[in-house]
Parts: C-alpha cells; structure tokens; sequence
C-alpha cells in the first residue's frame, strides 16, 4: 500500500494548520497538522485509523466495530462499568460503552466488527504484540507519522495475535461489504432483493449473525464516510454527502460513537486542502 500512496495537496493556510489529501489504493486517507500535534485518518472497506501525536482522550461512546488502541510511547486506558484497564493495548469489542484515554501518541483501529473472535470483554496486548501492529501499520519508533498508514497489513498483524472471526453466512457477508463500507449507497431494499431475502429478514439475520442492527452498521459506515470528506467539505456539508439529516444529526453520531465531534477533527482556521 505504500507504493500507491500520492500525496494530491499540501496547503498551509495561515502558518499553524497543514492538511494533506492522499489516496492509499482503495482508502481515504487524511493529515491535519496543527501547531505541535499532528492527527492522521485513513479508512478502506474493512479498517479506519485514528493516529495522533500527544496524549489524548474521547468522552464516553460506543461503536458497532471493534477498536484497538495502541500507545507509541506510553499506555492507554479504558474506562468501563465504573473500572478503568490499562495496558500498552487494548482491544474493546464492538458496542461497549466506554471512555478511552493515551498517555502518549497513540494510533486508535475500528476494525470491521466480524473480522476478530467474539469477545465481550476488554482484551489487553503486550509490549511485543503493539510493537508488531505498530510496525505493521506503519506507526512505531522515531517515524511513527512519517507515512502512509498499511491498514491491510495491520490487520494481517492483529488477525495473528488475536485469531479471526468466525465465517459468515455468505447473505451476510454481501449484507455487510454492500452497506457497511464508506461510500456505500445501494438502499437496504436493494441489497436483501440480491441475496433472495426481504428486508425484514435480512436485518434479522445479520443482527443474528454479528450482534450489531444493520441500520447501526450502516450509521457508522457514513460517519466514516463523512469523516474522510472533512478536509475538502465543511461540517454541513459533509454531513449532507454521507446521507446524514443534517449537521446536528452527524455531529450526535460523532459523540455517540467517537467520542468527539467532527470540529475536533478539522483545522481551527483557515480552509481544507481537497483530493
């Protein structure tokens, strides 16, 4: 993936804000630098990466994929159900509510939420294993946000120490490539026709399936999708492109599921560089 990445813009604005575009094969990816801290993003079908220089932390949310938060230098801790788990990873399982915080740059994964073995529980990752993600990724040592993020090979890095998930019933897994990515667009309708079942049906089956409504699954599709737009859109607008109601709407499903607003990711002045 690195050889495909192709920075399209580098603008500084007002000599404190930089943002740069790129497209890593198949993902979005972007780079907002401001001041001293620099927050990288980039997400493909399967895979979303926050990274960000310095320590950091989300208010509580939750989010229908699994999220691996690696500290470069330091640990991250998770709050839930009134404890808070520390460790140099942590892996928490899709739709759990919990706070999270990095002592240090961190690099955040939401990963797909049938890619990973059925858990329920906050897993911790040793030392070696965030070292060996981290390296995947394209995120450890001295250069940590030097590059292009490799999600493909990250993943490959986290399926190694953590096994994969169970297979599919292939009508689910259409059910979810068709919906559940960013940019997806075709309607619920459309896609249960194309795996011969009603929509009713096929709500109830993934939800069987994976544990997540399809409807979730499909918010979080177009909150990354609107996330990946900000550095060429405004709030509102980008709001509008991923097929949310409003900016209201998009700026709820933020905190809901992130922990943050979509102004916490764009530049504090100035205009955004585009692809």
């Amino acid at each position: 993936m690195r050889d495909a990445h192709n920075d399209q813009e580098d603008r500084q604005r007002d000599g404190s804000d930089i943002v740069h575009d790129a497209m890593i094969s198949s993902a979005h990816a972007w780079t907002l630098e401001q001041n001293d801290r620099r927050l990288d993003f980039a997400t493909d079908a399967e895979a979303t990466m926050f990274a960000e220089t310095g320590a950091a932390g989300v208010t509580r949310h939750l989010h229908p994929a699994w999220k691996i938060v690696l500290s470069i230098s330091g640990h991250v801790e998770i709050g839930q159900g009134g404890r808070t788990i520390a460790a140099p990873g942590l892996i928490v399982p899709p739709q759990l509510a919990h706070t999270a915080t990095a002592t240090s740059s961190y690099a955040a994964l939401f990963v797909d939420c049938r890619r990973l073995p059925a858990s329920t529980q906050v897993t911790r990752l040793d030392e070696a294993a965030v070292r060996r993600i981290l390296a995947a990724l394209g995120r450890a040592g001295v250069h940590a946000f030097a590059g292009p993020a490799d999600l493909s090979a990250a993943l490959t890095e986290l399926t190694a120490a953590t096994g994969a998930g169970d297979a599919l019933d292939p009508r689910v897994a259409h059910a979810l490539r068709e919906i559940a990515h960013p940019d997806a667009t075709a309607p619920i309708g459309a896609v249960a026709a194309d795996v011969g079942l009603s929509p009713p049906r096929l709500r109830t089956l993934v939800r069987e399936s994976v544990g997540i409504p399809l409807v979730r699954l499909r918010q979080w599709a177009r909150l990354r999708t609107a996330i990946a737009n900000l550095p060429r859109d405004t709030v509102a607008a980008g709001a509008a492109t991923a097929g949310f109601a409003d900016q209201a709407h998009l700026t709820r499903m933020a905190r809901t599921m992130l922990g943050r607003t979509p102004a916490s990711l764009r530049p504090t002045t100035g205009s955004c560089g585009h692809q």
